[in-house]
């Protein structure tokens, strides 16, 4: 397929966003069509974040058109909606890389580019980064534009509050643009509208509007009476009072894929003081008809013929991934415990409840992108005798840690983590790793954590953690296992109790998870007694010590980091105990992975079959 820009005349000449600061502004809507086009075929071929970048190409241009950027620089939330950015700033002929081990990262990324002003892939960080930046800025006497781009998803996070709250009680020069693609344009998005907004993102209004206050401040009654009718007669018009009351100059909202205003807004909005808040409504997928009709399909897409109305259907798989795995535990246990909630962070096909939110919808509590509040919310469903089941990436669990501990552990509560995206993701790289779950669960009192080696022992672990009397979590990795086939009946294992695949001498190899399958290949080759430990704490020691009779070398196994991980526990338990006993333990590196395919990555760590081999013959050499 042909992704070269010659047919791209406009595009073909930018390099950089100076060269847009350039063009006349008549040429902007044919940038824009360009930019569209181009993205659609660079994402067809390469796959990757699709339809949030296709709502913010009028967007981006405008953002680069107005503001000097990298001078004035833009924090953008997340960043699936980035991909039009990082066009426009350097990386054009390498979008077709992107995602792929040594391409274009996925997310923006601080050591990628200048006009990448801070590394994302997390939601709801924006708000809080730009203002840092823009405080730090206005220290050194710097004048320099500081702009969060964030969604109407991200919004709903904490922390985003949090940062406006605070935000609005200082005069740093911030603005916030949120965008809107939740909801069709409403219909005091017009000419009126616009011309309105127009007026109240022009100097004139904000600066008699400031001057007025200071005035109307010194006769309080008259202010009281100002304020109210101000924000009465804006409440009308504008949905803008909550932001107003954080302390914002709210602006819209407006049409995010109008060119035009949002060029004229964006010039306005430059040379106003303080705080300032753009609401933008766009539409994701826009442009791409496929993309507009279903938004969340080509959210993330593989490559894909972009001539044809649907993405390509993969083949049907005998076997499902974990996260499948886990949907059908989920709804066959809520069939027989009525006491089953269940819970995600905006996660839903993600994490695999679609069935279980259709089939018990009284039961299934969609909280927003707020970790926080959702493990909270299943320790207050917990008190009244609830058995909630919170489905959550590893990566995003790391966001409610303090609630996890605090809320739920120190209480010795009943909610069981169902834990997706467990150690290396691929594509998206460290920002979606799960890579340190092991080391922040098991030095938590009262924790049960379980690691399951493949389906089956999946669906058996969750049961397990579920009819648990206490906080659990069961860990797994993205895509599929081994190939077990998946038994319909549950069965409670025991807890704290590993079980011996292969009976070896000399070496034992213990494994954790998803590197059981590669440690008994390793083991059957070497000779060596293989375990698959199941549970990372309570650590079966019983078994332990029964392997340190009969063999003079310990191999621990796990896609975890190496400090504080499981490892670490055998580790410990022998040092406590006086065992001296050459100990390897093999696991992921002190550093962040870069991206990949999951394989390449495992490759990449040495935890494929021939890393782990060659390991284990040079430490044992």
């Amino acid at each position: 397929m042909n992704t070269s820009t010659s047919n791209y005349p406009l595009l073909d000449s930018i390099n950089l966003p100076a060269d847009v600061r350039k063009l006349p502004k008549t040429q902007l809507l044919a940038l824009c069509k360009e930019l569209r086009e181009f993205l659609t075929h660079t994402v067809s071929v390469s796959g990757g974040h699709f339809s949030a970048g296709l709502g913010t190409v009028e967007l981006t241009v405008a953002l680069h058109y107005v503001f000097d950027t990298p001078t004035d620089q833009l924090v953008w939330d997340v960043g699936h909606q980035a991909y039009p950015h990082k066009i426009l700033t350097g990386r054009k002929d390498q979008m077709t890389t992107i995602r792929t081990k040594g391409g274009v990262s996925a997310f923006p990324k601080r050591d990628e580019s200048e006009y990448d002003a801070f590394g994302v892939g997390h939601s709801s960080t924006s708000i809080s980064a730009a203002l840092g930046m823009a405080i730090a800025s206005e220290l050194k006497g710097e004048r320099k534009n500081m702009v969060a781009i964030i969604g109407d998803g991200s919004i709903t996070g904490g922390m985003a509050f949090e940062a406006m709250n605070h935000a609005g009680s200082l005069d740093a020069n911030l603005l916030v643009i949120l965008n809107d693609n939740d909801m069709a344009i409403s219909p005091n998005v017009g000419a009126m509208n616009n011309y309105l907004t127009k007026i109240l993102s022009s100097k004139l209004y904000s600066s008699m509007r400031s001057e007025s206050k200071k005035v109307l401040k010194k006769m309080p009654s008259v202010w009281e009476l100002a304020r109210k009718t101000e924000e009465h007669v804006k409440g009308m018009i504008v949905p803008g009072t909550l932001f107003e009351e954080l302390g914002f100059n709210y602006i819209g909202p407006i049409d995010g894929h109008d060119i035009d205003m949002l060029v004229s807004t964006l010039e306005n909005l430059k040379n106003i003081e303080g705080p300032r808040f753009l609401h933008i409504v766009t539409k994701k997928g826009k442009g791409y008809a496929p993309a507009e009709k279903d938004p969340l399909a080509y959210h993330g897409v593989p490559a894909f013929d972009h001539t044809k109305d649907s993405l390509p259907k993969s083949a049907p798989s005998p076997h499902p991934t974990y996260t499948e795995v886990f949907g059908q535990w989920l709804c066959d246990m809520a069939a027989k415990d009525e006491r089953l909630l269940g819970i995600t962070p905006a996660m839903r096909e993600g994490s695999g409840l679609v069935k279980f939110s259709q089939e018990y919808p009284n039961r299934y509590f969609d909280v927003a992108i707020a970790e926080q509040h959702a493990v909270t919310l299943a320790a207050g469903q917990a008190c009244q005798g609830a058995k909630p089941v919170v489905a959550i990436y590893s990566t995003f669990l790391q966001r409610g840690y303090d609630q996890l501990i605090h809320d739920v552990a120190l209480q010795n509560l009943d909610v069981l983590f169902a834990i997706d995206r467990a150690g290396l993701v691929g594509p998206d790289g460290p920002t979606h790793a799960g890579n340190f779950d092991y080391s922040y669960l098991r030095c938590i009192p009262n924790m049960v954590v379980m690691a399951p080696a493949d389906e089956n022992e999946a669906r058996q672990m969750l049961y397990t953690g579920f009819l648990y009397n206490g906080p659990a979590a069961v860990r797994y990795p993205r895509g599929k296992g081994p190939g077990v086939a998946v038994q319909a009946e549950m069965q409670e294992l025991a807890i704290g109790k590993g079980e011996i695949c292969h009976k070896g001498s000399n070496i034992a190899i213990l494994a954790w998870g998803s590197v059981v399958t590669p440690a008994l290949t390793v083991g059957k080759q070497l000779g060596a007694t293989v375990v698959n430990m199941r549970f990372i704490k309570p650590l079966d020691t019983d078994l332990i010590l029964e392997l340190v009779k009969t063999h003079d070398t310990f191999v621990t196994i796990e896609e975890n980091v190496v400090a504080g991980g499981a490892g670490s526990a055998v580790n410990e338990f022998l040092a406590k105990n006086r065992i001296l006993m050459p100990v390897l333990n093999i696991a992921l590196p002190d550093e962040f992975i870069e991206q990949g395919t999951r394989e390449e990555l495992l490759s990449l760590c040495g935890l494929d079959v021939a890393g782990i081999l060659a390991q284990i013959e040079k430490f044992c050499a």
